[in-house]
This record gives structure tokens, sequence and C-alpha cells, in this order.
């Protein structure tokens, strides 16, 4: 294999596998921009991988399973806007929970569902497919044969986002509740419904994430499939200073690590595949220990509002 079509190979699973990370790390930018950190989203994008292969299961549609998998993400979103927002409870035990939950309820609905343990049955998944004559184009049709929908999708959302943040008196809204909600309710803005909305949107966002890691990639669930990808995403958005672009780029550089892992064969080097497999964690663990002091959260992030409060 020469290096021109390895370096394609590898750019290409680097997207896959950034994919579900861009999503939950977009999630994580508008929970965490309004003040609630959601570290949940593990979870959140556990059941995304779940009900996108059930609701795949049910109708032969990868696009309806995309849809389980954004109502799925959402609801347990909302469970966690509720602890979080109306209950006032500790925003880090509520995510820890939800994640324990998440898992051992895709695990359950396993065995009552497809009668089995471990993992589901093979689904329809996400048909992709581009014209002949981008697929012969030399070096951007390889590249781009190598994507999914979802790689295309994210890359977009990343931009609007950008955009609906920095750019919107909607994004302003978000930013001012997540910088100083006392000074936003002021101005007439509703505090808790700014907040509701954005943990939700953000439990969609891993939701679909984890349709992108299910039927986007294998069109099955596995348990563990997961692995961690949710806490990932939590670094790179820290690591992205809370800003999509950011997260983006840190995204890439996580996945490469996976990347690099995949095809570990065809780089011919001779070491072992779980050195490869550790990458992904080794860099989480290094931008959390290197990054954090110099990343500035948003001021309220974390802190319950109470309404009336200065």
């Amino acid at each position: 294999m020469d290096k021109i079509t390895l370096i394609i190979i590898l750019l290409a699973s680097t997207l896959r596998m950034a994919t579900p990370l861009i999503f939950a790390g977009l999630g994580g930018v508008f929970s965490e921009k309004s003040g609630v950190v959601n570290i949940g989203l593990d979870g959140m994008m556990t059941v995304g991988a779940f009900f996108a292969v059930f609701g795949s299961y049910l109708t032969g549609s990868p696009l309806i399973g995309i849809l389980f998998a954004a109502i799925a993400g959402g609801l347990l979103a909302l469970l966690h806007a509720f602890l979080s927002i109306s209950l006032k409870a500790d925003q880090i035990i509520s995510g820890t929970a939800i994640n324990l939950f998440a898992t051992a309820f895709a695990s359950f609905l396993i065995f009552k569902i497809f009668k089995k343990g471990g993992q589901t049955d093979i689904v329809t998944g996400l048909p992709y497919g581009i014209p002949a004559a981008i697929k012969g184009i030399p070096i951007i049709g390889p590249l781009i044969g190598g994507l999914n929908w979802f790689v295309i999708v994210a890359i977009i959302l990343v931009f609007v986002v950008n955009f609906v943040l920095f750019k919107t008196p909607v994004g302003l809204r978000i930013r001012a509740v997540g910088e100083h909600p006392s000074a936003a309710d002021t101005l007439g803005i509703n505090v808790y419904k700014v907040r509701y909305v954005c943990v939700v949107l953000s439990g969609i966002l891993a939701g679909i994430g984890g349709a992108a890691l299910s039927i986007g990639m294998t069109p099955i669930y596995k348990e563990g499939m997961v692995a961690g990808r949710g806490f990932i995403a939590l670094a790179a958005m820290i690591f992205g200073n809370w800003k999509p672009k950011g997260t983006m780029w840190a995204c890439l550089l996580f996945a490469f690590g996976s990347a690099l892992e995949i095809n570990a064969q065809s780089l011919s080097l001779n070491i072992p595949t779980e050195i490869y497999s550790m990458i992904p964690y080794i860099l989480t663990m290094l931008a959390l220990a290197g990054f954090v002091g110099k990343t500035t959260a948003p001021a309220a992030d974390g802190v319950p509002y109470e309404k009336g409060q200065r």
C-alpha cells in the first residue's frame, strides 16, 4: 500500500471515529454554555446507540433508528435537567447516575427484546453512496468514499452551532445564562427554560452520536461499545475551550488514536495493538491534566440557579 493511499485511509478513518465524539461534544457545549455540567453524555450516547439499532430493527429504516436515538437521548437529558435545574441536585452525581442507569438499561433491553445477552441482532445500517464521477476524482474521491453521512452532517453542524452561539440573539441568551444568570433573569430571559432546552438538546445530539457509532459504522449494538466516548467528548470540549470549532479539532485529535488502532496492520509497525487502544485515553488524560487550568469555563457552569439570587 503506497503512502498516499494509507494517509487517505487514516484520514477517512479518523473522521469516522471522530464523528460520534463531535456530536456528543457539541451537545456538551450547548449544555455547559447554559451553565449545566452534563457528565451523563456517555449514558446518552449509550441509549442512542441502542435505540438507533432498535428503531431500525422494528421498522427496517435507519432514519427511524436515528429518530429513536435522538428521542432516547433527549428523554434521558430531560431527566438530568429535571434533577439538576428543578431539584438542584449535584450535577456530577446526577450525570454519573444516568451513565450507570443507561448501561444497565441497555443490557436489560437486549435480553428482553433480542432474547440474548451481550449484543443485538444485525440491523439495516445507514446506506452511503456517492456518484461514480466523484469517486473517480484522485485523492478527493477515495477520501469522500471512505466517509458516511454522519461525518458530513457533523462537520456542517459544527459551523451551524458556532454561528448560532456567537452570531445570533439565541446564542447570546444561552451564553448570558451560562455566564451571569441573575443578570440574564433581570433582562427578562427565562433562565430555567434556556437551561432545559440546552440540556435536552445536548442529549439529542449525544443520542445521535450514539447512532453514528452503531448504525453509522457497524449496524449492531454491543455492550461496552460506547467505551467511555462520552467522557472523551467532554475532554474534547474542555480542550476546545467550550467552543464548537475547538471541540471538533480536539475530537479529531482523540479519534486519530482509534484510527491508528484500526489500521495498525497496514502501518507494518511492530507495536502491540493494545498500545494503539490506549492512545485516545492517554490523550484525554493529558488534555485534562495540561489544559484544564488554561481554558475558561462559563462562569456559572455547574452552579444551580435560584430565582432572585444575586
